[in-house]
């Protein structure tokens, strides 16, 4: 019988019980391969991470992320809560630092603030936006969605997807409202998506009554058995590239806040930003506050 450590954290929350859960397994060396996903499932979460030496002796460690459907080569809440994880271990626990973690889409270089309650992670994307194919109509998505075709933005804000390197398909909707109405009807997303390259739905709009630089949103990704997500770092990234595309803004450095998880009950706060220069996206960043959870350890035969 061998032993294998974790701890979980809410991340992009300061909150516990709040935000998006992860378990993090920061020596993941003996575990074998077959148990990855079962351990996965075991959890429930959205993600997994398991973590190992880096490749580069420069960087901090090599990260396997896992959602209970699939392995994938990058998220967002598993970066973020990894690096304040595997930051909290190490000799600079105390200080600022930056890491890099070696993920499937490549080096994603983050940096940790520590805190004693809440410590602050923030990462830059491996890859800059990449658009995808053509999309479902606004009827198909409406039919998707359970929403009327109106309740979806059309014009130059119209459905596109959009990959950081998990791709999402992003949805504008007019209002709050119809925010919290949608629901994924499965039978309509299988006929029409599930093999699309962009098979998993990222709503958003407007949240005025917060400011005029936040917004709302939620995430479905039913291709790797999340029917909702309380917190999508990856998919943020993504739509800090979908709204810096727009933006009248040709130069300098755009932010915006997005509060996702709110119907789920496990609010999340999530920070995003995108740099341009001469109109182009140079970079983009994500970041939030995580809070340490639970400690253990999963005994393997």
């Amino acid at each position: 019988m061998a032993e294998f450590r974790y701890v979980t954290l809410d991340v992009f929350t300061d909150t516990p019980f709040g935000g998006n859960q992860l378990a993090v397994f920061p020596d993941a060396r003996a575990i074998p391969e077959r148990a990855l996903i079962e351990i996965t499932r075991e959890f429930n979460y959205s993600e997994t991470a398991f973590c190992y030496p880096a490749a580069n002796s420069a960087h901090t460690a090599r990260v396997r992320i896992f959602t209970p459907g699939a392995e994938v080569p990058f998220a967002g809440h598993p970066t973020v809560g990894t690096a304040i994880a595997l930051h909290a271990m190490g000799p600079e626990a105390g200080s600022d630092a930056r890491l890099v973690l070696e993920e499937g889409v490549g080096p994603v270089p983050v940096t940790v603030r520590p805190d004693a309650n809440a410590p602050f992670a923030q990462f830059s994307v491996a890859r800059l936006p990449e658009i995808g194919p053509p999309v479902p109509t606004r009827t198909t998505l409406a039919e998707i969605l359970a929403l009327a075709p109106d309740d979806i933005v059309s014009g130059s804000s119209a459905p596109q997807a959009v990959s950081c390197g998990l791709p999402f398909l992003m949805v504008g909707v007019k209002s709050v409202k119809a925010l919290g109405q949608a629901r994924v009807r499965f039978d309509r997303w299988s006929e029409t998506m599930r093999k699309s390259w962009a098979p998993d739905l990222f709503l958003f709009t407007p949240d005025a009554a917060s400011g005029p630089m936040h917004l709302r949103a939620r995430c479905f990704v039913p291709s790797m058995s999340v029917p909702e997500d309380p917190a999508t770092g990856s998919a943020n990234a993504c739509l800090a590239g979908f709204l810096a595309a727009r933006a009248a803004e040709r130069e300098g450095t755009l932010k915006w806040t997005v509060t996702q998880g709110v119907e789920m009950g496990r609010t999340s706060r999530i920070d995003i930003e995108a740099d341009k220069s001469a109109g182009a996206i140079t970079a983009i960043r994500v970041g939030g506050r995580a809070v340490f959870v639970m400690s253990g350890s999963i005994t393997l035969p």
